[in-house]
């Protein structure tokens, strides 16, 4: 069964104070993580479904990395959830999510909590066209088409993406859709605001040849599947967030090192209640680590390092999106650079 993703990338503000009223409804885990030995036991909110999207913690779970690193039981909360507030409440030691989404809720409501790290140098926003069909390979490509966008914050990342390029949504016609790619195979809409590693490959499982025009090469670069912690535990357990860095990166070594064992530890363990097809979940950790996490950056700076230039795009993005927020109340990568000063071997 190949799942289609629900909007999860931007929430509007409102919807992030209503979650922070109602936790038991907008996370997926259990009660606020409990302490034991050591570092303590250890929850990670992920920003979706336990598939290959996480091969890397898999790996790091199944391979004891976080226990080797000090911490004592770990609970993995699927979701899609309310990831900033199941971290800023303290439902969550450590998130999983995005810089825009981040950037929006640091600017909108002051969340106390900072981007530490992150899997994905590119993220993988992509407008989805079929490549006998519109064929949107440029940014001039869009002009005049239909493209499904989805309700909510998706529209204000693809109005983002068109801000960035010097169009605005007068250049083409937005088209309201849901998750499911099915309008773009019916011909329905020329575009469609996809993610390169789900709807992309659902698309072309079903023996259509695609065409994606990615966000990250087209004037909207940020990364994505970011570690977030809160200031709280950057000031007083950097440790902890070292200690979990370490075990990240162990896992997503391994992960993109062998992607068909991340995939299968997906489908047939972490996530065996989902139906996932191997093939896919295969094809989409091989993407992932190929095209989205690691870079002739990581290549030189270790896994989960943002480089300057790479803060820089990110800055820029926010300022694309009308996210009013500074670089330091978003990132805070210090502990990042003192696990790879004392452990250069992480780097690979």
């Amino acid at each position: 069964m190949m799942l289609s993703r629900p909007g999860r990338m931007l929430r509007p503000a409102a919807v992030v104070a209503a979650c922070t009223l109602a936790l038991a409804a907008c996370g997926s885990g259990d009660a606020a993580p409990a302490q034991s030995e050591g570092l303590g036991d250890l929850t990670v909110q992920l920003s979706w479904i336990k598939n290959a999207e996480f091969a890397g913690e898999f790996m790091a779970d199944s391979s004891g990395y976080y226990s080797d690193a000090g911490f004592g039981t770990v609970t993995l909360n699927a979701g899609p959830g309310a990831t900033e507030n199941l971290v800023a409440s303290g439902n969550a030691d450590f998130g999983l999510t995005n810089a825009v989404t981040v950037g929006q809720v640091v600017a909108n409501e002051d969340a106390p909590v900072k981007i530490v790290g992150t899997t994905f140098q590119k993220n993988p926003f992509t407008i989805l066209s079929l490549a006998d069909g519109a064929d949107i390979a440029t940014i001039d490509d869009l002009k005049g088409k239909k493209i499904g966008v989805q309700d909510g914050g998706n529209g204000l990342l693809f109005a983002a993406l068109l801000a960035a390029n010097g169009l605005t949504e007068d250049d083409v016609e937005i088209v309201p859709v849901q998750y499911d790619p099915q309008p773009l195979v019916n011909g329905e809409v020329d575009g469609f605001l996809a993610y390169v590693t789900n709807e992309s490959i659902i698309v072309q499982a079903q023996g259509k040849e695609v065409t994606n025009l990615l966000f990250a090469d087209n004037g909207l670069p940020f990364v994505a599947e970011s570690v977030i912690a809160t200031d709280e535990t950057i000031a007083e357990r950097p440790e902890a967030v070292k200690a979990f860095l370490e075990a990240e990166i162990k896992g997503w070594t391994d992960a993109c090192a062998d992607v068909e064992e991340g995939a299968r530890l997906a489908v047939e363990e972490y996530g065996s209640d989902q139906d996932l097809d191997l093939d896919k979940e295969i094809q989409q950790n091989t993407i992932q680590c190929e095209e989205l996490i690691n870079t002739d950056e990581t290549a030189q700076n270790g896994l989960f390092t943002v480089s300057d230039e790479l803060l820089a795009q990110n800055m820029a993005t926010f300022e694309a999106a009308g996210i009013d927020v500074a670089q330091e109340d978003v990132f805070d990568l210090s502990l990042l650079e003192e696990l790879l000063a004392e452990k250069p071997e992480l780097k690979g």
